[in-house]
């Protein structure tokens, strides 16, 4: 019988939240594990943890958004707004899982903050806040698409474009400014925020700024399964 591909998310981690528990705790959004069920995978959260061995039985690797923002130390900046949320442990242990996993080229999807993060890794820069100079962030629920996006030429996102407007959700004050080394940009919000990329020299490996795994539209399926039939090719 055949397994299964394994797929590990990164989580969220609080401390001082006293919600959940007093004590520190992690989180992530169900709809990050129930896309890639849904897909046929099998997901595995994977807790901050100091060390980090056999992290190769993993057929793919899902960095996922949440509540929190990449220090600016990391891209040669100090921190310019108030509204900078850092988790230094996070930040710390999925900079460790990338340098580990990226040499397999297993593939990897960034979402949100995810995709910032990869960015960063990839010696990219990051707006610490947009809401300071543009109005980007939707009203409405996260359920639901807000603004189109728009597909650059060199885009592999093209394959997936069944209509002449793509419209995605949102739901980050930070967004890419220098897009890192290799990385190709796939597509752009019509403010020209970065909306998407992937490396040049991975089989797969691509960040996303809106969240796909709510699976709102036939595109957002489409990225989901890109990134799953890849993992189901590595076993």
């Amino acid at each position: 019988m055949t397994r299964l591909p394994i797929i590990g998310i990164t989580t969220d981690y609080k401390e001082k939240e006293n919600t959940y528990s007093k004590y520190p705790w992690f989180a992530l959004r169900r709809h990050y594990s129930d896309c890639l069920h849904k897909f046929g995978c099998t997901p595995v959260i994977l807790p901050i943890t100091e060390t980090l061995e056999n992290v190769d039985f993993l057929d793919g690797l899902l960095i996922s958004g949440g509540d929190f923002d990449i220090d600016p130390k990391y891209y040669g900046e100090k921190i310019k707004s108030d509204k900078i949320q850092t988790i230094q442990d996070r930040t710390n242990f999925e900079f460790k899982v990338l340098e580990k996993y990226f040499p397999y080229n297993k593939p990897i999807l960034g979402i949100c903050g995810g995709s910032q993060l990869l960015n960063v890794f990839f010696g990219g820069s990051l707006i610490q806040d947009i809401d300071s100079f543009i109005e980007h962030e939707q009203p409405n629920p996260r359920n639901e698409t807000s603004h189109e996006i728009i597909l650059s030429n060199m885009s592999k996102l093209k394959t997936f474009k069944d209509s002449s407007k793509i419209y995605v959700n949102s739901a980050h004050h930070q967004a890419i400014n220098k897009i890192g080394k290799k990385l190709t940009i796939d597509a752009y919000a019509s403010d020209n925020i970065i909306e998407a990329f992937h490396h040049n020299e991975h089989p797969l490996c691509m960040g996303v700024q809106w969240h796909p795994e709510f699976l709102i539209t036939e595109f957002d399926k489409n990225i989901i399964k890109m990134f799953t039939d890849h993992a189901k090719n590595n076993i």
